[in-house]
């Protein structure tokens, strides 16, 4: 069974949530010090990157003006290109 759309879009928005509760109040040298908080994002932006992935094409129409490629080819490259994932561009 498959499920709706619109509970990719709170799987997204629960991730974008968890993403900014652990780099909240970090500067840039922190999140770069922090393997935990690194993986953590990296995981919820590849969640993020699925979801989107699932998405109905025609709703993605209908708001163009998302880079949902971009977002999607990010969780490609996070799964795929997993050794070669630079900390500082995350």
């Amino acid at each position: 069974m498959s499920r709706e759309y619109n509970l990719y879009l709170r799987d997204i928005l629960e991730a974008i949530g968890r993403i900014n509760r652990y780099t909240r109040g970090m500067n840039y040298e922190e999140f770069l010090a922090n393997d935990l908080v690194q993986g953590g994002v990296i995981r919820n932006l590849m969640v993020i990157g699925e979801a989107v992935k699932l998405i109905p094409e025609p709703l993605k129409c209908e708001h163009a003006d998302i880079s949902w490629r971009k977002i999607a080819g990010m969780r490609d490259i996070l799964i795929h290109a997993y050794f070669g994932i630079h900390n500082e561009i995350i």
